[in-house]
């Protein structure tokens, strides 16, 4: 067993040393962080790099709390002068400017200015900006082509829509107001199927502008592009020439729900012919399409395993010109995150996931040799530019700044948006520490200490979801450790097996063993750190999580019931035996139940189920369920609360009737505080 400093996980060198002067206003008593902070800090956008490397350009979110939502302005930053400071690009009151990109000397974006999502653009060094678009129906995102010269857009259209133009469709006034259904998905993460796909279609950009409905590219296929509920910019690329675009998608069909096997697609701008499925071999994922600027190379990720969403990502290439792909990591053995590609086209930028960060990587193209070029944060965007690239990278305390990249040395600090907002606020620490767990495995793990707590403090044993993720040195605005602790709880998290970044061998280990090695890891996490952290008081602790966290929280109740003072579950499965049958992605349920039905094997999903342990329950438990979450649907909440409150144990139920899997909306996150905590105190008070 080995401890390591609690400077792996604090906010990079560079980030300490850049905040000295901004901090040094603050009053002298310091205090701690709360969720009303958290809910308003500005967030920073991925950014977008002119191609000579002069400007940085990006979206950032200012919590409108009246209103309830984020709102959007763009910002920039001239790279090219030392001692830049942000400045705003375009800020209207009351519409929101989002997803820009530099093409040239211009900045394209959308805008709702006027009450309608249109397509505008400006130069880069500042001007009026002018409206580009103007069909109706709205859209999901674009992406302007190398050239200049199209625009491609992707919508929410009735399937193989011939053009942006809505469909005229008939209403009957006798018409009930049910709907039907010949096949799955019925419904999928928050929102119930209305029989449209997400299509893509170019239009023309010239100095006019870009009017006209366009043409669809994606003719007779039936799938998404990008894919729903998530994909979006990161899964469409254009050409060099702007003459072809490649995306990813998944053919639905009857299956859709059982399968992960999207593939990357080509087909002819001018929508002349039917899109080329460029990976129809691979039955498993095939996403982030990204073409290198010089036009010769197409990279992506590739997954092996179908049906497995948390499969390992590897980096593949293709030669544009003869065809040949090759898989540049394999032998590497962590999962591609992100892809982009250098302006020379000499390197592939890529993060992945390492112990507990999230660092920045460069692939040789010709070799496939990884350098790593970031230690500890989380890399949460990257802008190549001719000289390295602009990260957005985060903490544990601290959220997303940008950052310059070179070859050598330590990244180089450009912003501090939060600075004057954060002043005055005194951050916990962070130690991380290993232990021998399950299966002999050394296993991971972080304590967060109250910043100025001088005596024991309560535990807060926080469980992540996934179940393939990780508790890593990263900014929540939802789950965020440094809360926990400005609330005076000593936050323990542990990298249970099944957790990312530790190599495939080690994600793979939860499958069909959910309630398992994860608990033995849970258990002995727990003990090391109440041991090695004096000032934690393990006699007072909390066990708290979502989703799998959720479950685990479930699974706790009956098996681990006398160690917690209370539990928080939030969006958990309590009855796999439903959950199996309510869920929307099928493949995910049947594949960490050994990739059969409950039905074909019912003895795989009940070996690991919490409803078969109720008789168990003891510990007060607070259960917090989204009515629009498909994922784990709340009705698994409402029967574990039922559970709870006819065993006569003390429970307590929210439910969020506007949020799905997550909490989202600024009210509702302090809400959701405001009850975690509250339970807390409530049952770990002396």
């Amino acid at each position: 067993m080995k401890t390591l400093l609690t400077a792996s996980l604090l906010a990079p060198a560079a980030l300490t040393a850049a905040l000295t002067t901004a901090l040094s206003a603050a009053p002298a008593a310091a205090r701690q962080l709360t969720i009303d902070d958290v809910s308003t800090l500005s967030r920073v956008g991925a950014p977008t790099a002119s191609t000579d490397g002069k400007w940085l350009v990006w979206a950032q979110r200012e919590t409108d709390l009246t209103a309830n939502r984020g709102r959007y302005d763009l910002w920039r930053l001239d790279l090219g002068r030392k001692g830049a400071k942000p400045e705003p690009l375009l800020a209207e009151a009351d519409v929101n400017e989002n997803d820009p990109q530099i093409v040239g000397s211009t900045v394209y974006f959308s805008s709702d200015k006027g009450g309608d999502d249109a397509i505008w653009a400006m130069p880069v060094t500042g001007g009026q900006p002018r409206k580009l678009t103007g069909f109706q129906g709205g859209f999901g995102g674009f992406k302007v082509a190398p050239t200049g010269d199209r625009i491609l857009v992707w919508a929410d259209r009735k399937p193989n829509a011939p053009s942006l133009a809505p469909a005229l469709e008939k209403k009957d006034a006798n018409a009930g107001e049910g709907r039907v259904y010949d096949k799955l998905f019925v419904r999928h993460w928050d929102r119930w199927v209305d029989g449209t796909h997400s299509q893509l279609f170019v239009l023309p950009l010239t100095a006019a502008g870009a009017p006209g409905d366009g043409v669809a590219i994606g003719h007779g296929i039936d799938g998404d592009a990008p894919s729903r509920p998530f994909g979006g910019g990161e899964e469409v690329s254009w050409s060099a020439d702007g003459k072809t675009v490649y995306f990813a998608l998944r053919i639905a069909g009857t299956t859709e729900p059982l399968s992960t096997n999207l593939d990357i697609w080509s087909a002819p701008a001018d929508g002349s012919a039917a899109p080329v499925n460029l990976t129809a071999a691979n039955r498993a994922t095939d996403n982030l399409p990204t073409v290198s600027p010089d036009g010769r190379s197409l990279a992506w990720f590739a997954m092996k395993r179908p049906g497995f969403e948390a499969d390992r990502q590897v980096l593949m290439l293709r030669d544009l010109a003869t065809g040949q792909v090759r898989a540049l990591t394999e032998n590497w053995d962590r999962s591609v995150g992100s892809i982009a590609w250098s302006p020379d086209s000499k390197r592939i930028y890529v993060t992945a996931q390492d112990t507990q960060e999230n660092p920045l990587f460069a692939v040789d193209p010709a070799s496939g040799k990884v350098t790593r070029l970031t230690q500890a944060g989380h890399v949460s965007a990257v802008a190549p530019t001719p000289k390295g690239a602009v990260i957005a990278m985060n903490s544990l305390t601290a959220p997303d700044d940008f950052y310059a990249v070179f070859a050598k040395g330590k990244p180089v600090r450009l912003t501090a948006v939060n600075a004057a907002r954060l002043a005055g606020i005194d951050m916990p620490t962070v130690s991380r520490f290993s232990f021998t767990g399950a299966n002999n495995d050394t296993v991971w793990g972080y304590a967060v200490k109250p910043a100025g707590s001088t005596g024991k403090v309560p535990v807060a044993f926080m469980v992540h979801g996934g179940p393939q993720g990780s508790s890593d040195n990263s900014w929540s605005y939802r789950w965020n450790p440094a809360v926990f602790a400005g609330a005076g709880y000593g936050l323990v998290a542990v990298d249970f097996h099944g957790s990312t970044g530790y190599g495939q061998a080690f994600t793979d280990a939860i499958s069909n063993n959910w309630g398992g090695w994860p608990l033995e890891d849970l258990k002995a996490g727990l003990a090391t750190a109440t041991t090695k952290f004096a000032w934690l008081d393990g006699t007072r602790a909390c066990a708290l999580g979502a989703s799998y966290g959720g479950y685990m929280m479930n699974w706790i109740e009956g098996q681990w019931a006398d160690r917690f003072q209370c539990i928080v579950q939030h969006d958990g499965v309590f009855d796999a035996r439903a959950m199996a049958y309510e869920t929307e992605e099928l493949w995910f349920d049947e594949w960490e139940h050994g990739g059969k039905t409950y039905h074909q094997d019912p003895a795989a999903y009940e070996k690991w189920n919490p409803v078969n342990y109720v008789q168990n329950w003891k510990t007060p438990m607070l259960v917090i369920t989204g009515e629009k979450d498909f994922r784990i649907p709340y009705t698994q909440g409402l029967a574990a609360f039922t559970a709870l409150q006819r065993r006569g144990i003390p429970s307590r139920l929210l439910v969020n009737p506007n949020e799905n899997h997550w909490v989202l909306k600024p009210k509702n996150s302090r809400q959701w505080y405001g009850e975690v905590l509250g339970w807390m105190n409530r049952w770990t008070a002396k």
